[in-house]
């Protein structure tokens, strides 16, 4: 017997690195697929206009687009009748937004720049929400219970034995930060802390899809890993 079909997401956001690095973590979770991706309000219309895409169950939006906001497209969309699972991803912190935002009706709202991680606990967390009231005309209360808490999933990510939340997220902020790729003892001396004790912390980022690392060419010696992280600044 075959298992649930994926969950089809459109992908908005005006900046292409952005869009691009989002529409790959989507590839990269089991359950769902790209259906499209837009770089603005008037593609996304478009998309969800057309009559050739099968429907979008799941809207990954921007909220600062060049040509609208995220809240003006959240409103096109109820107007024309869609309803749409929406997730916000967006540096906008603002309260007023945010209301604005849930009270549109928004599943999930996570603030850029994250972590691949932070990206596939919310999509995971929609994911037992969406399955959990999928093909029912009818539901229960138990069902509404089970998919209402899917999307408060309980506890925070584990780190590996010895990773601290903060010291990750000082490194994470130092390599963001840089303009170019960077060794692990650069990051030592720029965090002040021991070269092995950032490497660490580099390598889990690296594991965790949020940074890269190379060897640095043109050094003497042996040759230096270098470091770049792969996430977009916070944009939008």
């Amino acid at each position: 017997m075959s298992g649930p079909l994926p969950i089809r997401v459109l992908v908005v956001d005006d900046e292409p690195i952005a869009l691009a690095a989002h529409a790959d973590y989507v590839r990269r979770l089991d359950g769902f697929e790209v259906a499209a991706t837009a770089g603005g309000m008037g593609a996304a219309l478009a998309v969800l206009n057309d009559p050739a895409t099968p429907a979008i169950q799941l809207v990954l939006l921007d909220m600062n687009l060049t040509d609208g906001h995220g809240l003006d497209l959240l409103r096109r969309i109820h107007g024309l009748g869609l309803v749409p699972d929406v997730v916000a991803i967006t540096a906008v912190q603002e309260i007023q937004v945010v209301r604005s935002a849930i009270a549109l009706g928004i599943t999930a709202y996570l603030i850029k720049p994250f972590t691949f991680a932070a990206f596939r606990e919310k999509l995971e967390s929609y994911r037992g929400y969406h399955y959990a009231l999928a093909d029912r005309s009818h539901t229960s209360q138990d069902a509404i219970d089970s998919a209402l808490s899917a999307l408060r999933p309980s506890g925070k990510l584990l780190l590996p034995k010895g990773m601290l939340p903060e010291t990750l997220r000082a490194v994470a902020d130092w390599l963001r930060e840089q303009d170019v790729a960077a060794s692990a003892t650069e990051a030592a001396a720029g965090l002040a802390m021991s070269r092995v004790t950032a490497r660490r912390y580099l390598d889990h980022l690296v594991e965790t899809g949020s940074a890269a690392k190379a060897p640095r060419h043109g050094s003497p010696g042996r040759p230096e890993l270098e470091y770049r992280w792969l996430h977009p600044r916070a944009l939008g």
